[in-house]
């Protein structure tokens, strides 16, 4: 007969909505003491399985949420990484899609599940969407494959009976439970009387490579958004991108932009000063393919890099791992247009009929 020790998971809490309580006098919502968590989820003495939980150094909103933070949990989690079957981060929601995405490229070779959830009620209220989602998020970081090993070896989000890969989410709703949708590809499980996985869309655990973190990050890169009528007064001057090494252009469609003169050469100063240029489109689904409308094929003249179906939250994160690593920019977009760990397809390329 199996023991509660045959399995193991770690809980590691950062703040946000699902760890707090309504105060029963004023009912404001404040954070409680999640050394106190049986006491709010008694169900959790019935897992099959030994659960310990820890706080990160400070939790925080996940508004405030920056890359020292990503650092703190993939070290927590390389230190307890040979001591735990599975991870559970439990997260702010608001920008939980950044986390997701960043930790699955500075988790390198992952062999195990990482799996953040949190909630848009607290555990503290009635109604509250936490308690389901954090026991099935622990129920899936304990899932295991016939020969033992984890049934899931990469970083997702679950959120309302369904898991996402974690860099293939985004945030969706702000007001109803199913706060998170994977435009661009399938769920990897659904929870309902008994959880349904996808294994065909699930990642297959990483060879006898050895796990590894990536801790350098740069965030040395900017986010222009497109939009109908700007002028060059809309665009960040040269002499303020010194500093950045990569311009993210949120375009729209499948990766068009506006081909005034003007357009093109503040684009074509850019690349001649050393940044790189990523083109993610402004659309939750689709992809960017430059060369598929005449509005993207300066773009493509250009050397622009191509997102292909990646997430905004994606493409910035990624960016941001490459970025620490290397400052050779043919290695970055190598790197950026290869699918490291399930985020993007493929390469898109526009083929006439």
């Amino acid at each position: 007969m199996n023991s509660k020790e045959d399995t193991r998971i770690l809980l590691i809490y950062t703040g946000g909505t699902i760890g707090m309580v309504q105060d029963a006098q004023s009912g404001e919502l404040r954070p409680f003491a999640f050394s106190k968590l049986n006491d709010h989820m008694p169900e959790l003495h019935q897992l099959p399985l030994k659960l310990d939980a820890i706080t990160t150094q400070q939790p925080i909103d996940s508004s405030n949420m920056n890359f020292s933070h990503w650092v703190e949990l993939v070290n927590l989690i390389k230190a307890q990484y040979h001591a735990y079957n599975g991870f559970v981060i439990l997260h702010g929601s608001d920008t939980m899609s950044y986390t997701a995405s960043a930790l699955s490229f500075m988790l390198v070779n992952l062999n195990k599940a990482v799996i953040l959830t949190g909630s848009q009620l607290p555990l503290g209220v009635v109604r509250t969407d936490g308690k389901e989602n954090l026991l099935t998020a622990i129920e899936l970081a304990a899932a295991k494959r016939p020969d033992g090993s984890a049934k899931i070896s990469e970083v997702c989000v679950y959120f309302e009976y369904k898991l996402y890969r974690g860099n293939r989410c985004i945030k969706y709703n702000a007001e109803h439970f199913e706060a998170f949708k994977s435009p661009n590809y399938p769920l990897l499980a659904e929870a309902g009387v008994h959880i349904t996985y996808n294994d065909q869309y699930i990642l297959a655990p990483a060879s006898d490579a050895v796990f590894k973190v990536n801790t350098t990050l740069s965030n040395a890169l900017y986010v222009l958004p497109l939009f109908p009528g700007m002028n060059l007064n809309n665009c960040v001057p040269l002499s303020a991108l010194k500093s950045v090494k990569a311009l993210i252009l949120h375009t729209f469609g499948a990766g068009n932009g506006p081909t005034s003169d003007w357009f093109t050469t503040y684009l074509k100063s850019v690349i001649d000063s050393g940044i790189l240029i990523v083109n993610v489109s402004q659309c939750k689904a689709g992809a960017v393919i430059q060369g598929m409308y005449q509005t993207s094929m300066q773009f493509k003249a250009l050397g622009v890099i191509s997102a292909g179906d990646m997430t905004l939250e994606a493409s910035i994160t990624k960016l941001m791992v490459l970025l620490g690593q290397s400052q050779d920019p043919k290695w970055i977009t190598h790197c950026f247009e290869t699918n490291i760990c399930g985020e993007r397809t493929t390469t898109y390329e526009y083929k006439p009929v």
